[in-house]
């Protein structure tokens, strides 16, 4: 397969005035590296194996690895996406006992090939565990290949699926420019360029604050065509999370009620909820080190009827997780963007 950047240039739109890719007739070609590591790194993290059962508790760690390409080619409206990528994830497992303490030992999982010549079929998941390599290391590992590999091949499943849709470049390269209009750059976002000048100007806010030290706060400001009550809805709603996210979500509506979302690697707990006005939530990734919650806080406004901005604001979000990962921030801010508010707008077309 070609690889990204090296398909024919006759066919490619250059960002120029006169190269308008109107409704994608010419190839429009995307890079989805960095989107498909943090679409995995969420849907692999912090999953949970074994709780207890057959005396083991075992739970995945981070991505700690993605090799390889992916990207998207689109054209005549058409999705033909590419990738061939290897990853590498790490977890950990306690074996109980009564009479002692656990005794606790760390592993990894390897998928060597996911590919899209072999989308149709599962592809091959390698375990192994680092600490022990007798017989107390073989009962994990055939857990793990028992209760694990499935879960593991089921999230892999759910990458191939949004690669399959256009992973993050439908939308944008769907979008209709008007006649006469100057072409926009291919990656551009309407909505994120209207919100520059006010999250430049939070941004800079933010850094005047004193933060706690090896915690960082996250800022965002999103736009949406909708109402406010339509977009409070679909965040309180966990079936609308089960259909954006295409992973399983829990969520009461109560205050001090608690929530999980993407398969159970997020939690929380509802602090304030005031109806298409306010949400307030203590949240926290299963990865990160016990004890810690970071605040989230969404403010609705809606400056006109049918446009919603949604101010976020999450503080006290942990530098490193539990295993020392230090990515958790800038994952954590692309989780935000790209696996919440981008797929809304996938989904129910509040694009601007």
């Amino acid at each position: 397969m070609a690889k990204f950047g090296e398909g024919d240039k006759r066919w490619i739109v250059q960002d120029r005035a006169d190269g308008a890719n109107v409704h994608n007739w010419h190839w429009a070609e995307r890079d989805c590296l960095e989107w498909s590591r943090s679409l995995l790194s969420s849907l692999l993290s912090s999953l949970p194996v074994l709780d207890g059962e057959g005396g083991l508790r075992i739970r995945t760690g981070a991505l700690e690895k993605l090799d390889g390409e992916a990207y998207v080619n689109v054209r005549k409206g058409k999705i033909i996406p590419g990738y061939e990528l290897s990853l590498s994830l790490s977890f950990h497992a306690e074996v109980l006992s009564d009479s002692s303490p656990p005794l606790e030992l760390s592993g990894s999982v390897e998928v060597p090939y996911i590919a899209d010549e072999n989308a149709d079929e599962d592809p091959e998941v390698r375990v192994t565990v680092r600490d022990d390599d007798g017989p107390v290391g073989r009962r994990v590992k055939d857990a793990f290949m028992a209760k694990g590999k499935p879960l593991v091949l089921e999230k892999i499943r759910v990458f191939v699926q949004a690669m399959a849709k256009g992973g993050p470049a439908k939308d944008e390269l769907e979008v209709k420019k008007p006649s006469g209009a100057a072409p926009k750059p291919l990656a551009q976002e309407p909505a994120a360029a209207a919100a520059a000048p006010q999250r430049k100007a939070e941004e800079k806010n933010k850094k005047k604050g004193k933060e706690k030290e090896g915690f960082k706060t996250i800022v965002l400001t999103e736009k949406f065509s909708c109402r406010a009550k339509d977009m409070y809805e679909i965040l309180m709603d966990e079936n609308r999370w089960k259909g954006f996210t295409q992973s399983n979500a829990r969520i009461s509506r109560e205050v001090g009620g608690e929530f999980s979302l993407f398969d159970g690697s997020v939690t929380g707990v509802n602090e304030e909820l005031q109806e298409g006005k306010l949400i307030v939530q203590k949240w926290r990734f299963g990865s990160w080190a016990d004890g810690i919650h970071s605040t989230v806080k969404m403010v609705f406004d809606e400056p006109e009827p049918g446009v919603t901005i949604i101010k976020l604001t999450q503080t006290n979000v942990p530098d490193e997780d539990r295993y020392g990962n230090s990515t958790v921030v800038e994952n954590t801010e692309k989780g935000w963007k790209d696996l919440i508010f981008q797929r809304i707008r996938a989904v129910f077309g509040f694009g601007i």
